[in-house]
């Protein structure tokens, strides 16, 4: 039997316990709030209502404080665990997916390939995407730029979002997608994500629910808000980018990958075409991707991008999309913009290249494949 003196090995979380002082900003099922912490002073905190219940002002909380701690992740927050006197209701309806599996904060949802669901039969049978062109992007901040840069281009065309597990888990916990609720077809939490319009248990079936349910004409793959990264070659959340692509390969999709290139980002291993880029499209995916590249990018950086792309496998081509236009749709997508901390215009290209994939996807859809 251990104590606490001697806990065993393993994950460690940071505990605390504090009294919710105020109530901030609140979106989509989040909360936000400020909390008095003995010895830890006040924090900034956070709260997924429908997991946890609905914090007051003068509420007991229970804190996961562990990244806060070590100022790690998007948004700095305290986590509320549970509101002790304040629960939410026990779940209803006929869900049995469960998600955060075996951890603490395990959540049961319907999934829309479960047995139990409407969608059961149609996702049963799906064959595949139809030829639905994906953009795969590796961080959650290319979105509203893809978006934008479909939008530039046919504003009708219906876009959904699938959000893999490699950032947060929540949905929830993106103002991003609460912003642009009104722009999208809906939203595919796979994995251990949960908090979608419609949950799926992988990536497969949630790029078929976002074809054959939600009749996207193009979708969009991102992991949540953050990615974890450790300055190896493998070591990143974003390599799973590489696995979306296969996915989408195998289920007749055409695949757009959303290149991350920066001339700001002070890591030389993000200046030019990231390796995260290099690595998931390059070495992970291996069924082909289109590679999009802005035009407009200035002559230094242009012949940085096209030097780091030319030891791309013959697989995945090199597809450099007319930018006009594209600046103004950025500015216009409704929602801040901001990667590691930069906006637009202190990191142009990395949403410059985010919104020329979605308007190269946007052609895909309405054109085909573009003449080399």
């Amino acid at each position: 039997m251990t104590s606490d003196s001697s806990p065993v090995p393993g994950s460690r979380i940071r505990w605390r316990r504090g009294r919710v002082t105020a109530l901030g900003r609140s979106w989509r099922d989040a909360q936000e709030m400020t909390v008095e912490v003995d010895g830890d002073g006040t924090l900034r905190a956070l709260a997924h209502p429908s997991v946890v219940g609905s914090p007051q002002a003068g509420d007991d909380v229970l804190l996961n404080t562990t990244a806060w701690a070590q100022r790690l992740g998007t948004g700095g927050y305290a986590l509320v665990v549970a509101v002790p006197d304040r629960l939410p209701a026990d779940p209803t309806g006929t869900g049995h997916l469960v998600k955060g599996r075996y951890t603490p904060l395990q959540v049961t949802v319907q999934g829309v390939d479960e047995q139990d669901t409407e969608h059961h039969q149609l996702i049963a049978e799906a064959e595949d995407l139809e030829g639905m062109p994906v953009v795969v992007a590796d961080l959650h901040s290319a979105l509203p730029a893809v978006l934008a840069g479909v939008q530039a281009t046919d504003p009708a065309l219906r876009v959904a979002y699938v959000m893999t597990d490699g950032g947060a888990l929540p949905a929830a916990f993106s103002r991003t997608l609460d912003a642009l609720a009104d722009s999208l077809a809906g939203v595919v939490t796979v994995g251990q994500a949960f908090g979608g319009d419609l949950e799926a248990v992988t990536v497969h079936t949630g790029l078929l629910a976002a074809r054959h349910v939600l009749h996207a004409d193009i979708t969009i793959v991102t992991q949540g808000p953050g990615n974890l990264g450790t300055g190896t070659p493998w070591g990143f959340s974003g390599v799973a980018a590489g696995e979306v692509c296969n996915a989408v390969h195998v289920l007749g999709g055409q695949t757009v990958g959303a290149l991350r290139i920066s001339e700001a980002d002070p890591r030389p291993r993000h200046r030019g075409v990231s390796h995260h880029s290099l690595t998931a499209f390059g070495r992970v995916a291996l069924g082909g991707v289109y590679l999009v590249a802005p035009r407009g990018l200035g002559s230094e950086l242009g012949s940085q991008v096209e030097e780091d792309l030319a030891g791309q496998p013959q697989r995945n081509p090199i597809e450099w999309v007319d930018s006009d236009g594209l600046e103004t749709a950025l500015r216009d997508v409704g929602v801040p913009l901001s990667t590691m901390g930069r906006g637009l215009d202190e990191d142009r290209a990395y949403f410059l290249a985010a919104a020329a994939a979605g308007r190269y996807a946007a052609q895909l859809t309405l054109f085909g494949p573009l003449p080399a």
